[in-house]
């Protein structure tokens, strides 16, 4: 069955708005609600619901009756997600990764895994992160700095795409319970399945949640150790709320941004109170390490 986004083209400080709203009436449900930029020249953003073609006709309602009031003449548009697996199609035959101790690998090279190597075994799918990007690798040996030097408690892995970062925060320190995050519903589902196809029977929990729109934050957090590996916009965008959810002391482990990004982002993070440890680059791409003074 097909996947349906429903959205509305607007402003950024108008889509921050309807995102709230949304969350508000869809929050505490299996429906994935987010904004993204458009056109940053025009500002032009679009806030959506993502849903199955059966729930559509429910959504479609609930959603224009709880913008009726603050935003009557609001659009709503619709986009149907196709089911074809392009990023399978572009990732197909590549090879394992190796980042510090980790090794991440396809289901066809199991074969290469090494006395002392802590495997992660993910195909090709739908959700983004195989390790062979620069900054999940990047991830994955500051996740390894990070958990050999600190003892977290507990951690949360924001935008987790297949789910390799929480895994490998798992594997690693198997104590550790995982809260981990996606605003995609696709993601999630996969997310699950690497899971379980590594053999994790529990201490990660999945969530769907767009940003920090979810009871589970409060609910496992706060937290000692944080992961996002999202782009830098967004990760600037979300400082003050991604701070107030670590704990004192707490470390922040933050990718998906292009070298020359970094200094805004640490700069946004250094103002929320964090303090700059380290950075790594990989390919073009950083990873940074703060934690909480």
């Amino acid at each position: 069955m097909s996947e349906i986004r429903l959205y509305v083209s607007t402003t950024e400080k108008k889509a921050e708005q309807i995102l709230d709203i949304l969350s508000f009436c869809f929050g505490e449900e299996d429906f994935a609600v987010g904004t993204t930029e458009i056109d940053e020249k025009r500002d032009i953003w679009e806030a959506s619901v993502y849903m199955m073609a059966e729930d559509e006709v429910e959504v479609h309602g609930r959603i224009t009756e709880a913008l009726a009031q603050e935003f009557p003449d609001a659009v709503i548009e619709r986009e149907i997600i196709p089911d074809i697996d392009w990023i399978a199609k572009s990732l197909e035959g590549l090879k394992p990764v190796r980042a510090g101790r980790f090794l991440v690998h396809g289901s066809h090279d199991r074969d290469k895994v090494r006395p002392g190597d802590i495997a992660i075994e993910i195909d090709a799918g739908q959700a983004f992160g195989t390790g062979h990007h620069g900054t999940t690798a990047g991830c994955l040996e500051t996740i390894e700095r990070v958990l050999n030097a600190e003892r977290p408690r507990n951690a949360l892995d924001l935008g987790t795409g297949s789910g390799v970062l929480a895994i490998a925060v798992r594997k690693l320190r198997p104590m550790i319970p995982v809260l981990a995050t996606d605003i995609d519903p696709i993601a999630v589902r996969v997310a699950r399945e690497n899971v379980r196809r590594n053999g994790i029977a529990n201490g990660i929990a999945l969530e769907t949640a767009p940003g920090f729109h979810s009871p589970a934050f409060d609910r496992d957090g706060p937290f000692d150790l944080v992961i996002a590996n999202i782009l830098a916009r967004p990760l600037i965008k979300m400082a003050p709320q991604l701070v107030t959810h670590l704990s004192p002391g707490g470390s922040v482990i933050l990718s998906g941004i292009l070298a020359e990004q970094r200094w805004k982002v640490i700069s946004a993070y250094s103002g929320a109170g964090l303090a700059h440890m380290r950075t790594i680059w990989r390919n073009g791409w950083v990873t940074i390490h703060l934690r909480k003074l």
